[in-house]
Formats: structure tokens, sequence, C-alpha cells
């Protein structure tokens, strides 16, 4: 077999697998760029890991395959997804489409309910939406096959959906209106079904795949064996058209699809440089998605995401599973009005609606708070986690007419409580959803009120 080396700056054939030592600069600079393009695939497999390869974790949700769903809000709990909503309870299905395609049924809802099936491939690219906006509220079965997959779709099929990669993840979410709501919510979750393409159709089953060892992933491990982690993964991940170059960067390092890393020939001195890198690069990726915060961005499908590594691999790290921007519109506050960082040490903060500033959507609005160190939920004594549209009546007004929320440690006392947004004794940020964003929201005619420090 052929390899490519990396060699005096130029990419030649090697009939023999031969990585020679090359000086650190090109490493560096080589390991960088592949831990960029890399990382969307490593931080994606945690959470399928957790959720569907470790039985008995406290993340695990069922097998591969298995459409799981969860009956209530995300708490501070729920740590396998940073940065989670907490208004949408969630049903997950883990893909393995290696062997043949799956069926998944989403069953027909109230109209004025929103709900989405996100398809996300293993790049973290979001791939389609079975739902609300693209499907509408009467439901369906939807075929979701690997890449390249050929074969006859039965009848009953609504859509058929290729994913791009043999390892992906599907997230469904439903709109719950109020607590008193969640039953209903409990039975619009118990009508959400995958089964195999051959047990739907009832037809022969195919053979099975190879067997896979599945590597255990942490988040320790995500330091301490990231380049084996994205070697091994690399064989679910067939290369998107413009991708080229990464895969042959990936080569010079002497990561190849189905291999392990290190091999036999890689220098122990170019183990070492790219052990260093991905802790340095990891940190980079990180400060990046603390500057981001045009969500419209951020999260898109393949083709919207075509070469912006970065920009992939900031968003998985500050909030990976984001929506494409027609599906949810984000506004990251991560700053108040003067462009001082949040503070929840000694800061408290004021966030004022007018009827002209409330966010303009076609499903619903919310305000969810996270602590910044760990990008979680924040417990708090009220188990509240955020404000949304539904809790409107519910909110207090001044004599204005307008809606203050309170983003603040301490309560703001019992008068104003129920506009209160608990944050953390530390460093916070908070994120607006606008899900279903309306034109103007999308176009910039409406602009999102600014956090402000209260008097």
């Amino acid at each position: 077999m052929k390899r490519r080396s990396f060699l005096a700056g130029t990419v030649a054939l090697m009939a023999v697998p031969s990585i020679p030592s090359f000086a650190q600069d090109a490493v560096k600079a080589s390991a960088r760029e592949a831990y960029i393009y890399t990382y969307p695939l490593v931080k994606n497999y945690l959470t399928m890991y957790q959720y569907a390869l470790e039985p008995g974790g406290n993340q695990y949700k069922g097998p591969l395959n298995t459409l799981a769903s969860i009956a209530r809000v995300y708490t501070p709990k729920d740590t396998a997804i940073i940065t989670p909503n907490s208004d949408t309870p969630y049903s997950f299905i883990v893909f393995d489409l290696r062997a043949e395609p799956v069926v998944v049924t989403m069953p027909p809802i109230e109209k004025d309910r929103y709900y989405s099936l996100q398809l996300i491939d293993l790049y973290t690219n979001n791939v389609d939406y079975p739902g609300t906006r693209v499907d509408g509220n009467d439901g369906g079965d939807f075929l979701i096959t690997g890449p390249g997959w050929k074969g006859d779709v039965p009848k009953g099929i609504k859509r058929v959906i290729e994913m791009p990669t043999t390892l992906a993840i599907g997230i469904i979410r439903t709109q719950l209106f109020s607590p008193s709501d969640l039953d209903k919510v409990k039975t619009i979750q118990s009508g959400y079904k995958a089964a195999l393409l051959s047990a739907y159709a009832r037809t022969p089953v195919p053979d099975a795949p190879p067997s896979i060892d599945w590597l255990p992933i942490s988040d320790e491990k995500m330091v301490s064996d990231y380049w084996s982690l994205a070697a091994f993964l690399l064989q679910f991940a067939p290369p998107y058209p413009g991708d080229e170059a990464q895969r042959e960067n990936l080569a010079k390092l002497g990561i190849y699809q189905g291999e392990t890393w290190p091999g036999a020939d890689t220098p122990p001195d170019t183990v070492a440089v790219m052990n260093g890198m991905a802790i340095s690069t990891e940190k980079e990726i990180r400060d990046e998605a603390g500057r981001l915060t045009d969500s419209s961005k951020l999260f898109g499908t393949p083709e919207f995401m075509k070469g912006r590594y970065m920009v992939r691999a900031a968003a998985a790290q500050g909030g990976i599973y984001g929506n494409s921007v027609q599906e949810a519109l984000y506004v990251i506050y991560a700053f108040d009005a003067k462009k001082a960082p949040l503070d929840g040490v000694t800061g408290k903060y004021r966030l004022t609606f007018t009827l002209e500033t409330l966010p303009p959507v076609d499903a619903f609005w919310s305000l969810t708070m996270y602590d910044r160190p760990k990008q979680f939920l924040v417990d708090n004594s009220i188990d509240r986690y955020l404000i949304n549209s539904p809790m409107l009546s519910g909110l207090e007004k001044n004599d204005k007419g307008e809606i203050v929320l309170y983003l603040q440690h301490e309560s703001p006392g019992s008068e104003l409580e129920s506009n209160w947004l608990p944050a953390p004794s530390d460093g916070f940020y908070a994120v607006m959803r606008l899900y279903l964003p309306k034109a103007e929201a999308l176009d910039g005619r409406w602009t999102p009120p600014q956090i402000e420090i209260a008097l």
C-alpha cells in the first residue's frame, strides 16, 4: 500500500510506509491544521459514546439505532452536551448506518406545537430537519441512509435522507408549553419510533458490518488519546469534496483511515510535538468560540460549512449541535452593553423588552443561563434555568409596560422574582434562542436588546 509522506516540503508517494522526522515547525503547522479539522468528529463521538456505547454510564440512553426519549427538560445534572436548551424535552438516536438504513417515525401533532428531528453527521453538520419547518406537523416515516446507499424504498416513506457519514446522531426537540403540558409531551414522544429498514419493510436482514472495537472516550481521553481517536473515526466519515488537502495533511502525520496511531514508523519526537499541539490548539479553539457571537454563521448544512474548519471546530466547542439559522437563531450574550464580561460575583444585570424588541418568531423564544467555565445549566434555589415566551403572561411589567428580566446571583426580591433568571456566583453567559425566526430577525430589521448593568 502506498502512503503519502511529508519530506522537504514536498508530498511524495512512498512504496514503504515511512514518516521521517521533519522540522518541528512543519509538524506543528500540520498538527494544528489536523486538530482543527478533526476536532468536531472527536467532540461529537464523545456524546455518541456516552449516549449509545457506554452501558451503565450516567449519560447512557440506549443502543445504536434505538430511539430514546427524555420526558423532562434538561437540568444541571445533564452534562453530555454543553449549552443545552431546557425548554424542549429531547429524544435521541445514534445511527450506525454501515449495514442498512434506519426508518424514523414522527407522529402527527397539533399545529401550534413545534417539533423537529435534527440530523447531524459526524462532522457536526446539520444535514436535514424532518418536522415543523420542513414537513409540517402531519408526521411521517423518514428513511435515513448512509452515504451512497442504493436500495429499494418501501411504500409509506415520506422522504429519503442520505447522511454523508455512517455514524450520525439525531436529536428530536418537542416544545413544552408549561410544566402541566409534560404529559402531552410524553404522549408525543411515545409516537417517535426507529426501526432498521429490514424490520420496517419485512425484508431479509443484510450481512452484518465488520465488528468494531469502539474506542472509549472521555474528557480526559480527548487530551491523552486525541490522535488515536481522530484516526479511528476517519473510517466512518468519508471526506467531503474539497477536503482532499486536509486528508493529505493527516497522512503527513501518520493518521490513516482504519489504522492505529501512532504507527511503528511515527518518530517519538513527532508524537510529542503532536500531543503538545493538541493541547495548545484546543485552547485556541476555545478562545475562538468565546469570540463568536453571530450564530447565523456557526451552524449549517455541509455546503454552508464547507471549508470553514475553524468555525466548525469553535461551534462544536462552544455549543455543539446548534441549529441552522433557519431553524433557530441564537443571540449569545457573553458581555454587557459596555463590553465587559458578564460576572455573577458582584454584577447585577437587566434585559429589557418592549413590544418592539420582543423576539419575532413563528414558534417560540427562550433565554437560558449558563456558567461560563463548564458551559452547563446553572443550579439555583428556584430550579429556573430559562425564561421563555410561554411564560410571558406570568412576568411583571413596569410602569412603562416593559418586561425587565433580572440576571443576577441573588434574588431581586419577592415582588420581582417572577422575572429573575438566576446566575452563578461566577462568570456566566446567556443564550437567547428564536425557534423558527421570522424574516425581520434574519435580515437585521430586529435588533436584540442588550444586557445592561442594573443601577
